[in-house]
């Protein structure tokens, strides 16, 4: 399982770091993908880290603010966010798939989801 954390309340133009760390498998072996739900708002990719050969995909809107690295030794994905908006208030998910899917915005095969963690950007 996934558990992602490190999200909070920040102001505009503020920077967060959000963890996902896995419980029972190793994650050197999956991509993960980070997710976001707003209110009233459907689940949106952000971004996806293929962990075998480190190959990165964002979405549109987090491109060059959002950084997804991996780290194998601490078994944990992280989603570095620099110059926050307040349209990215939402709640952030990591779950394991293919970051090819990923990219073609098909999301149905992602899976061992964990509970999310809330960023919030308001001044």
């Amino acid at each position: 399982q996934l558990q992602a954390s490190g999200g909070g309340l920040v102001q505009p133009g503020g920077s967060l770091r959000l963890s996902c760390a896995a419980s029972g498998f190793t994650l050197r072996y999956y991509a993960i993908g980070w997710f976001r739900q707003a209110p009233g708002k459907e689940r949106e990719g952000v971004s996806c880290i293929s962990n075998s050969d480190g190959s990165t995909y964002y979405a549109d809107s987090v491109k060059g603010r959002f950084t997804i690295s991996g780290d194998n030794a601490k078994n944990t994905v992280y989603l570095q966010m620099n110059s926050l908006k307040p349209e990215d208030t939402a709640v952030y998910y990591c779950a394991t798939g293919s970051c090819k899917d990923f990219y073609h915005n098909d999301y149905d095969g992602f899976g061992s989801w964990g509970q999310g963690t809330l960023v919030t950007v308001s001044s």
